[in-house]
C-alpha cells in the first residue's frame, strides 16, 4: 500500500498542480460515494433484518430493546476497536481540524464514523447518516492530500470536496452540495476551489448512481408550481419555521448536555436506550434517519406513516393523528438528542429534515382539516418545512433551497423556497448566529468563518507566537546585576519575575539609561525600584482577537505572556504577529 502512494505522489508531482488537485478531488469524490454507499446499504439492511415480520396494526416489543443495544454496540466498537477514541459529531470535529489542526483529521476516522453510526441508526438510533459520512470522507480527502504533500489550502479544499461528495451522493443533489460545501464548511467559492468541488460532486454522484437504485432518498414525481393566492401561508410557514428552529436547538443542545451530566458510562447508555425505546413503542417513525417517512409526507399516504403503530387503525381523517404528527414532530429531536447524549453516533441532518418535513405536512393537513383552506397541496408544503427548518437549524438558506429543488425535480418551487427559506433563517438569527455545529467553535475561538480576518485569526496559534529569549531578574536584584543583564542581552525589555517564575514587573533600558553609568548607584538602586507594570498582560488561553485588541488598546509593540498561574512565558511583538498575520493570510488566499 505504501508502494502504492508512493507510485501515486510522484506521478501527481510531475504533473502540474492544478491537474494534480482535478486527480485528486476525483478521487475523494468517488470516496465520497462507496462511503455513503457503504453507510446507506448496510444501515437500511440492518434495519430491514431487525424489523421483518413486524405487525403493521399493533405494538411491536423489540422496539424497546433495540435502541440500547445498538449503543451498546456502538460503544463496544469504541473501546475494543477504536481505543477508547469517540467520533465525535462528525461535522464540528471536520470544522475544528480545519480551523485548528492545519485541516488534518485522523486515519481513523475514515472508517470510525461508518462502524459506529451504521449500528446506532440501524438499530433505531434517531439520528442523521450525513454527517459521518461528511466525517469519514472529510478524513479520507485530509488523508490524500497529506500523503501527497500538499499545502493546508489544498487540505482544505480536499475537505470541502469530501463534504460536497457526500451530499451529492447522499442525496443526488450536485448543486446543492456545492453551497453546502461554501455555506457549511465555510470554504471561499473561487475559481481555483470551483472545479474541484463540480469534479468531486459530479464523480460522487456517477458512484453511487453506479452502485445503488436510480430512487433517490427523497423524490416527488411532480411538485405543485407556485400559487400566488398560497403567498400569506409561505410567509407564516416561514415564521414557524424560523421559531421551530430554535426550538430544535435549544431542546438539542440541553438534551444533550444532561445525558453526558451522567459520569457513569452505564447509567448514560441505560438511561438513552430505555427512554429511547419506550418513545419507539409508541412512536416507531422516530426509528432512525426517517426518510421513508418523509417520502409518505410527499405522496400524502399518511396510512404509512402510522404502520408498526397502535395509530394505524385510526382513521387518516382524524384529530387523533393530527396529534400523533405533532408528537412526531416535537419528539424527533428529543430523540436525537438522547441517541447522541447517550454515545451513539449520528447527524442532525436527517432529523431536521423529518422534523421540518412533518411540520410543513402537519401544517397543511390541519388547513385542510379545519376546512380553512381545501386541497392543499400537502406534498409541497413538507418540502417547504424541510427547506424551513434546515435554513434555521442549519443556518444554510441557499443549501436548503436548492436541495429541495434537487429533490422536486425542477424549480416551480423556488419563489416558495426561497420566502419560506429566508424567513426561517430571518427568524432563526434573532436568537443567535451560530448553530449547533458552530456554538462551541465559536465560544472557545476555534471558528473558521468567511470573514478574512476573522478566519486568519482562528488560524494562528499564539504559542507559536511566544518568544523567550529575555533575560529574566529579579525584583531584589541590585542596578550592578541589571546593567550586566544588559551586557549580555540583545533586547531592550527585561522581565522581572519572582522565585516561583511568576511576572511582577518589566524593567525598560530606555527607563534605566540615565543611572546605568553611575557606578555610585549599582548597588544602591534595586531593580524592584525600576521595574514598571506592563501596559497589558496577555494569557496564553487568550483568543487572538483579544491579543489583537490589547496591542490596539495599548500601544505597545512588545507585551508579556503567562500562562493561568501569573508565570511568565515570554513576550509577543507587534511585529512578530503582523509577520505571522501575512504568512497565514497567502496560506488561505492563494490559489
Amino acid at each position: 500500500m505504501k508502494d502504492l502512494i508512493l507510485k501515486a505522489r510522484n506521478y501527481l508531482l510531475q504533473l502540474r498542480r492544478k491537474h494534480a488537485i482535478i486527480l485528486m478531488s476525483v478521487a475523494v469524490g468517488i470516496s465520497s460515494g462507496l462511503i455513503a454507499v457503504v453507510l446507506k446499504n448496510s444501515s437500511y439492511g440492518l434495519r430491514l433484518l431487525l424489523t421483518e415480520g413486524f405487525a403493521i396494526d399493533g405494538v411491536n416489543w423489540l422496539f424497546a430493546i433495540y435502541p440500547i443495544m445498538g449503543i451498546a454496540i456502538t460503544w463496544l466498537i469504541i473501546r475494543k476497536v477504536l481505543k477508547g477514541v469517540h467520533p465525535g459529531p462528525g461535522i464540528p470535529v471536520t470544522l475544528h481540524a480545519i480551523s485548528k489542526r492545519k485541516g488534518r483529521l485522523k486515519k481513523k476516522q475514515i472508517y470510525a464514523s461508518v462502524l459506529t453510526s451504521v449500528f446506532t441508526v440501524g438499530f433505531g438510533g434517531s439520528a442523521g447518516l450525513e454527517a459521518p459520512a461528511v466525517q469519514s470522507s472529510a478524513a479520507a480527502g485530509s488523508t490524500l492530500a497529506s500523503a501527497m504533500k500538499m499545502p493546508y489550502q489544498t487540505r482544505i479544499l480536499m475537505i470541502a470536496c469530501a463534504a460536497a461528495g457526500s451530499l451529492a451522493a447522499i442525496f443526488k443533489a450536485p448543486v446543492a452540495a456545492i453551497i453546502f460545501a461554501v455555506e457549511v464548511i465555510m470554504i471561499d467559492l473561487t475559481t481555483a476551489s470551483l472545479v474541484p468541488l463540480l469534479m468531486a460532486s459530479l464523480s460522487a454522484l456517477l458512484t453511487t448512481t453506479l452502485l445503488m437504485e436510480e430512487d433517490q432518498l427523497l423524490s416527488i414525481d411532480i411538485a405543485e408550481p407556485f400559487t400566488l393566492r398560497y403567498l400569506p401561508l409561505y410567509i407564516l410557514l416561514g415564521v414557524i419555521c424560523g421559531l421551530s428552529s430554535v426550538y430544535f436547538n435549544r431542546i438539542y443542545l440541553s438534551i444533550t448536555r444532561k445525558m453526558q451530566s451522567f459520569r457513569s458510562l452505564w447509567l448514560r447508555l441505560s438511561v438513552g436506550g430505555l427512554v429511547m425505546g419506550a418513545m419507539l413503542l409508541l412512536f416507531p417513525p422516530l426509528y432512525g434517519e426517517g426518510y421513508d417517512v418523509l417520502n409518505a409526507y410527499l405522496r400524502d399516504d399518511l396510512r404509512e406513516v402510522t404502520l408498526n403503530s397502535v395509530f394505524y387503525e385510526f382513521s387518516v381523517d382524524s384529530w387523533v393523528l393530527m396529534g400523533f404528527l405533532f408528537a412526531l414532530m416535537v419528539l424527533k429531536v428529543v430523540a436525537t438528542g438522547i441517541t447522541l447524549g447517550a454515545g451513539g453516533v449520528g447527524g442532525i441532518f436527517a432529523p431536521t429534515l423529518f422534523m421540518g418535513g412533518t411540520l410543513g405536512y402537519l401544517f397543511a393537513k390541519v388547513l385542510d382539516r379545519g376546512q380553512l383552506i381545501a386541497a392543499l397541496p400537502v406534498g409541497n408544503f413538507a418540502l417547504l418545512g424541510m427547506a424551513g427548518l434546515m435554513a434555521g437549524v442549519l443556518h444554510a438558506p441557499l443549501t436548503s433551497i436548492f436541495l429541495i429543488a434537487e429533490i422536486s425535480g425542477g424549480y416551480d418551487l423556488f419563489v416558495p423556497l426561497m420566502l419560506t427559506a429566508g424567513i426561517a433563517y430571518y427568524t432563526s438569527r434573532l436568537s443567535g448566529k451560530h448553530t449547533i455545529y458552530t456554538r462551541e467553535l465559536a465560544e472557545r475561538g476555534e471558528l473558521i468563518t468567511h470573514n478574512k480576518d476573522q478566519a486568519v485569526l482562528t488560524l494562528m496559534n499564539l504559542r507559536d507566537e511566544v518568544e523567550s529569549n529575555f533575560t529574566k531578574v529579579k525584583p531584589e536584584d541590585t542596578l550592578r546585576d541589571l546593567v550586566r543583564a544588559v551586557s549580555s542581552s540583545k533586547r531592550n525589555l527585561f522581565p522581572v519575575v519572582d522565585h516561583d517564575e511568576k511576572l511582577l514587573g518589566i524593567v525598560l533600558l530606555d527607563d534605566i539609561r540615565p543611572i546605568m553609568f553611575n557606578t555610585n548607584l549599582y548597588d544602591e538602586v534595586k531593580v524592584h525600584e525600576l521595574m514598571t507594570l506592563p501596559p497589558e498582560v496577555i494569557q496564553m488561553n487568550d483568543r487572538m482577537e483579544r491579543v489583537v485588541r490589547k496591542f490596539d488598546e495599548s500601544g505597545a509593540w512588545n507585551l508579556p505572556v503567562v500562562d493561568d498561574s501569573g508565570k511568565y512565558l515570554g513576550f509577543v511583538s507587534k511585529s512578530r504577529m503582523f509577520s505571522a498575520y501575512r504568512e497565514v493570510l497567502m496560506q488561505v488566499t492563494s490559489e
